[in-house]
């Protein structure tokens, strides 16, 4: 008997994944959290019937957070993850030795255990010495700072449910003042394929267009996400991602990746023509 999972994007399209086993199914205070065992993805994990990441393309997402910043801001000593409990994005800070702090502020504890015991590679970023976990609500945690990160990742799910908060204007002004005076925002900025998920990337980008000084969007592909095309946010109070961008530093370093480049990072930021649009009519909103 074969057993399928299905993300449902939207009334009408869904992805299937022929899945071998279910390796967890937990009810967490916040979501519910199940792991799979797939057969072309390896494993993966849902959060309210959503895949977040498999073994096969996390680091897409994670890479193109971490590395778009760092190849452009200067001088990163000290980062805020917002969400982040599966420890890939903090696995990738980790390859900068000049970064000293790393607080990764997760509200969900299951879904940072589960991450450990089923995904203990990605997860092994949580373990090293410059990480502090945080299990608490983001939006809370940023109220009481101000001027303390250089950049700050928003690794959060969904503009819906448990963290839905972390998508307001209070929390991009909240991250906006917890930034020193020249640091970065990245947020993950949903796809905007579907008409569905359009409104939200339209609402986002509106948020943080009128926040920062500098906002710009880029792209990767990345299979498990809705339509395969997902959007991401660069907010900063002072550097450009294209003007500023250091390609020869960042090369220095010989960073092993498996998506990032210096080449695709000024191509990340070239949208086709309707998600242009898009963006456009949101800074002219009213």
């Amino acid at each position: 008997m074969e057993m399928w999972f299905s993300d449902i994007h939207t009334p009408n399209v869904k992805l299937s994944i022929r899945v071998t086993k279910q390796l967890f199914s937990g009810q967490s205070d916040y979501q519910q959290v199940d792991v799979f065992d797939s057969v072309d993805l390896g494993r993966f994990i849902s959060l309210d019937g959503e895949i977040v990441f498999s073994e096969k393309d996390e680091f897409i997402y994670d890479e193109m957070v971490v590395h778009v910043p760092m190849a452009v801001h200067p001088n990163v000593r000290k980062v805020l993850v917002i969400g982040g409990g599966d420890g890939g994005v903090a696995k990738e800070l980790c390859n900068y030795p000049e970064i000293e702090q790393i607080d990764v502020v997760e509200t969900d504890e299951m879904f940072i255990e589960v991450s450990r015991q089923f995904f203990p590679e990605t997860a092994e970023g949580l373990n090293d010495p410059r990480v502090h976990i945080f299990p608490q609500d983001g939006l809370r945690f940023l109220r009481g700072k101000t001027g303390e990160y250089d950049l700050i990742i928003n690794d959060s799910t969904d503009p819906f449910g448990p963290t839905e908060g972390l998508f307001t204007k209070e929390f991009y002004g909240s991250c906006y003042k917890a930034l020193r005076e020249d640091g970065v925002m990245v947020y993950q900025h949903g796809s905007p394929f579907y008409d569905e998920d359009e409104d939200a990337c339209r609402s986002m980008h509106k948020k943080v267009y009128r926040c920062f000084p500098i906002s710009r969007v880029y792209q990767a592909h990345i299979p498990t996400c809705s339509s395969g095309y997902w959007l991401f946010g660069f907010a900063s109070k002072k550097y450009h991602p294209l003007n500023d961008f250091r390609p020869d530093k960042w090369n220095a370093r010989k960073i092993k990746t498996w998506y990032y480049t210096t080449n695709l990072h000024r191509g990340a930021f070239m949208l086709p023509r309707y998600v242009e649009d898009i963006l456009k009519e949101a800074e002219e909103e009213k």
